[in-house]
This record gives structure tokens, sequence and C-alpha cells, in this order.
């Protein structure tokens, strides 16, 4: 990633950030890409992954692109990818295997960064480990990985359901999904989230 700039917005969260001894982008990416994966209390306010000391793919990306904003980088995208999770690239090969399927579309964020894409989920996450398993991106706004995110996904899942007229209801399809989450959560070492 080439893009540095500093850390001047007088705006909540670029303040918050230098409250944090942090005034560059890059120190900035290199701090969110270390914190522990985990969904925050209230996908809402983005402030908690500096409060919680954590984050999940959307609000870390989410957090990163609103301090983009703040300080009007607007060669920084937030995008949302739709993408065959499976026990290749996520390493849930264990519980997907219960359920016959070889994969579940799941829903990932990550930046756009002059055409370079930026996956800071993790220390270890990297977007090659993806992108051939990428079905869709578009892209949307910090505010939209709240309820437009998961709407999406959602309607993406049914759709996909009928499509390959799979013999499975979408509630069961959720479900597994969110095992395969709640799993990976439980993970210590996300090499491919």
């Amino acid at each position: 990633m080439n893009l540095d700039f500093p850390i001047t917005a007088d705006l909540p969260l670029s303040i918050a950030i230098r409250e944090l001894g942090i005034s560059n982008w890059k120190t900035l990416v290199s701090y969110i890409q270390k914190l522990p994966y985990g969904r925050n209390k209230n996908r809402q306010d983005l402030s908690l992954v500096l409060k919680e000391n954590k984050g999940s793919c959307s609000s870390k990306h989410a957090f990163l692109k609103a301090v983009a904003q703040e300080n009007k980088q607007d060669a920084v995208t937030l995008i949302l990818a739709i993408y065959k999770m499976n026990g290749e690239n996520t390493g849930i090969g264990s519980v997907i295997e219960t359920t016959g399927l070889s994969y579940i579309p799941e829903a990932h964020c990550y930046l756009k960064i002059e055409n370079e894409r930026i996956d800071i989920t993790s220390s270890s996450a990297a977007f090659d480990n993806l992108k051939e398993a990428i079905l869709s991106e578009i892209e949307i706004t910090p505010d939209q990985v709240t309820t437009f995110k998961v709407a999406y996904h959602q309607e993406f899942l049914k759709n996909w359901i009928e499509e390959i007229q799979l013999n499975k209801t979408f509630e069961e399809v959720w479900e597994t999904r969110e095992s395969c989450i709640q799993y990976l959560s439980s993970q210590s070492n996300l090499n491919f989230i």
C-alpha cells in the first residue's frame, strides 16, 4: 500500500486516533490490523473499534474508510464482497462438512485503494486468499456496514438458494453460516479472513 497521509482532521475519529499517539494513515492501518477479530457491541458506532480494542472485517474497514473521509482522502473506497466461504479459504472445513455444502456465500468487507484491494481483518489476512472466490463486489459507505450489509447478504443468500435449488431453507443456511463465523471467531489465528 503506497498511500500515506497525516491524520489532521478535527473530527471525532481522527481526534481519538491522535490521542493514541497515531499521526498518519500507514501507522493507523497497521494498528487496526493488529487488533483482535471480534464483533463490536454496536455496528453503528465505529469508535468502538478503538474503545473495545477489536473489530470485524466490517467495522475495521468501515472505521478506516471513515477516517479517510474525515481527512478528505477519496482514493480509499470501502468494498462489500460476497465470496464462496469454504474450508480452503477460511479454515471452516470441519464446520461446513457436516452440512453437505461445499461453500456458503459470505459477505466480507475490505478497502480498495488505487485499484489495490487491502484486507486488514487480521494480521495474517490477505486478499489473495479470497480473490478467486469472489462472487460479487460493490462499493459501500461506512454507515452501510450495519443494516444494508446484512440485508444485501441475506438477499444474495436467498437468491443463491433458489438459483441452485438447494434443499435447505434460508434459516438453515444462515444458521450454518453463523456456526462458521462463531468457529472463526474462536480461532486465535485467522489466516484467511
